[in-house]
């Protein structure tokens, strides 16, 4: 919770120092480049916290397998969600209301790249795997435990998420339409959150079928949305141990493809499917690339999904275990 108000407060600040200097937009285009940076290191440092992690290497190989598959069904099941939802209340692919206009494509249609992975898609899986294979290879030699490099890692990427989150504040106040947008769209927000949850349940139900998994594993792993460092303690508990090595990769996975197919959906299929891909971390880790890729309308939709699927992890997972 403290750092759910800590990032809510840094895009705050953001928005409000925006809103002030906004006839002087054409001034603060720089901004997308430290927006850029700091993506890089957070998915690079993301991926030596992985790479330094026994749990994450041990299971690539073997339960790896499963939770790549349970990943991948869980992520296609909930874009169609999204799309079929959206279809449904009269949203755009762009997140606006209705036909499609030029203030709905907004900035995303600049930053994606033209046809197939974009440059910034390939960075960030450099990052990802220079960052793991450092963190496998370097972190035991230039650290005398895991739990010294775990915390400075932390550290690191909470800082790295207050300055991201303040500037898509920022970005969100020099566009000044928020909050328009928000009282035209009213509860149509709401139904995004719920087709990413409905998506990944009704996805976990089918992979208890296609994997060795029980109907209650499975729809557990599948309720973890995404939040890796809660949903496998809570299934352990249960003394799941397969099931929560399972959740951990599967989480884990979901937050990583998050970030590097985001913006291949954003371009090829539609903006707001791109905010159930990570699932929970839409609303912190994710945010930056969605906001980047998407609209600043679309960024406050993946804060709020982000919210609402969080908040659902800590209720769903044990209701789901019986």
């Amino acid at each position: 919770m403290q750092d759910l108000i800590l990032y809510l407060g840094m895009a705050a600040i953001g928005y409000i120092l925006a809103s002030r200097v906004r006839q002087h937009r054409e001034k603060f285009r720089w901004t997308g480049k430290v927006q850029t940076a700091a993506i890089i290191i957070l998915v690079f440092t993301m991926g030596a916290r992985m790479g330094s992690n026994s749990e994450v290497i041990e299971n690539l190989t073997s339960i790896g397998l499963y939770a790549f598959i349970f990943t991948v069904v869980v992520m296609v099941t909930c874009v169609i969600f999204i799309t079929l939802s959206r279809k449904l209340v009269g949203v755009n692919r762009y997140g606006g209301i209705g036909e499609i206009n030029a203030e709905d494509i907004n900035k995303g249609s600049r930053d994606a790249g033209k046809g197939g992975f974009d440059k910034m898609t390939f960075i960030i899986i450099i990052a990802v795997a220079v960052g793991m294979a450092s963190g496998y290879m370097l972190v035991e030699r230039l650290f005398d435990d895991y739990d010294t490099f775990d915390s400075l890692a932390g550290l690191a990427i909470k800082v790295g998420l207050c300055i991201m989150l303040f500037f898509v504040g920022f970005d969100l106040g020099i566009e000044g339409t928020v909050f328009k947008n928000m009282r035209k769209m009213g509860l149509r927000v709401f139904v995004f959150p719920a087709a990413t949850i409905v998506g990944s349940l009704l996805a976990a139900g089918i992979c208890s079928i296609i994997l060795p998994l029980g109907m209650r594993e499975s729809l557990a792993i599948g309720a973890g949305f995404g939040w890796y460092s809660l949903a496998p303690g809570i299934i352990l508990e249960s003394g799941l141990v397969t099931a929560s090595a399972i959740s951990f990769m599967h989480n884990v996975m979901r937050e990583l493809f998050g970030i590097i197919f985001i913006p291949i959906v954003a371009q090829k299929i539609g903006y707001v499917e791109c905010i159930c891909l990570p699932g929970a971390a839409a609303m912190d880790v994710c945010l930056p690339i969605v906001e980047k890729y998407t609209n600043g309308n679309v960024a406050v939709y993946s804060f709020i999904s982000g919210l609402i699927v969080s908040l659902a992890v800590p209720v769903l997972v044990p209701i789901m275990l019986g």
